[in-house]
């Protein structure tokens, strides 16, 4: 399995079939260029949704013709499975900014939970029925989901062995959230991967967070 950042909360999931999930598309210089990550210019057979913001669902910005998945479902297409379950943007229950769904995807054997914009701490409830989990991207970046410490509060009920940090601020992202040295600052091993793309092929002994450089 292949995991390439392209930016935000944006992923390319590549199986070792060739079956190719693109996460939370965002729109290229929407929020008043606040999405400043150049166009996702990248073919799926399958694109999660988690909300519907416009740095998260322009599935219009995925090339091919792939199937879009939004909500609390379950489906398989080609070799890989996604099942859905929802949760909140915020801490009150989506009054503020609705409800978001976090993806778990089966590819190659592994289990890859995508939060989307995780608002609160899951419960022990939620994660029973998520899990074993594999890897996970998390938001880190606060203020618009879970901050840096709820972040790794997560991170340590679902026991990844891969984490991968998304949703935080760099110089092509003006949201006012916190970039990701905070997060970082909180994991015991921490491996910058100095690429955009990673191949796993087998899970660290400990657990490790992968930092990727965003594509685009």
């Amino acid at each position: 399995m292949k995991i390439k950042f392209l930016g935000h909360a944006s992923f390319l999931i590549t199986s070792r079939q060739g079956t190719r999930i693109i996460t939370d598309p965002y729109k290229a210089g929407s929020y008043g260029g606040g999405i400043g990550y150049s166009e996702i210019g990248e073919a799926a057979d399958l694109v999660t949704v988690s909300h519907e913001h416009d740095d998260h669902n322009d599935t219009a910005a995925v090339e091919g013709k792939p199937v879009i998945v939004r909500g609390a479902v379950a489906k398989s297409i080609k070799d890989v499975g996604v099942k859905g379950f929802d949760v909140h943007h915020d801490k009150t229950q989506g009054r503020e900014r609705g409800r978001n769904t976090v993806f778990l995807l089966e590819v190659d054997g592994m289990r890859v939970l995508h939060l989307g914009d995780l608002g609160h701490e899951l419960d022990d409830k939620q994660v029973k029925a998520i899990g074993p989990v594999d890897v996970v991207m998390v938001p880190v970046g606060g203020f618009f989901t879970v901050d840096a410490k709820e972040a790794s509060q997560v991170v340590g009920l679902l026991r990844p062995s891969i984490v991968i940090p998304m949703h935080y601020k760099t110089g092509k992202c003006g949201f006012p959230i916190a970039g990701v040295d905070d997060f970082l600052a909180m994991a015991q091993n921490v491996r910058t991967v100095g690429s955009s793309e990673v191949e796993i092929s087998g899970l660290p002994t400990s657990p490790t967070v992968f930092l990727l450089d965003s594509a685009r």
